[in-house]
């Protein structure tokens, strides 16, 4: 549904923090599912860890919050310019296998509640090969760029 391109225009990140290689399915205002695609060539595998290389459960996090902003600046359109989305919580974050290099991590990512256009709370999931990889809980407010 949506290619690095079109995601570059809904969000401020870039190389090598860019965590959302493609959106695959987008229903505004309820849900997304999005693919990274985890390759051995991203910089935090040469320390995490070098002689069996796993991805940072933060940056797995770092994903589904990514793929969330997606999902606001696509519900909100034109309310979203000139904003950026921020983390506000995170909760009952659970990590169930690790994450490697040749992988692609497909995050689904469900809206639960939103409060006006400024705060949402969502449920994402990481998946490999359709196994869970991590969960969680959060929270994410929109504000002002800086």
């Amino acid at each position: 549904m949506m290619e690095v391109i079109d995601i570059w225009r809904l969000l401020p990140h870039r190389y090598p923090f860019l965590l959302v290689d493609r959106v695959l399915e987008l229903e505004e205002d309820k849900r997304i599912v999005a693919i990274k695609n985890v390759t051995i060539n991203e910089p935090h595998f040469l320390g995490h860890f070098p002689i069996k290389p796993v991805m940072p459960g933060v940056l797995i996090i770092e994903s589904m919050a990514q793929t969330s902003a997606v999902l606001f600046a696509r519900t909100l359109g034109k309310a979203m310019e000139g904003k950026v989305v921020y983390f506000m919580t995170i909760d009952n974050c659970r990590f169930r296998r690790p994450v490697e290099p040749g992988d692609q991590l497909r995050v689904h990512v469900e809206k639960l509640r939103g409060r006006g256009d400024m705060i949402w709370k969502m449920h994402g999931k990481g998946y490999v090969d359709d196994k869970v990889v991590a969960e969680a809980d959060f929270a994410a407010m929109i504000q002002e760029k800086l």
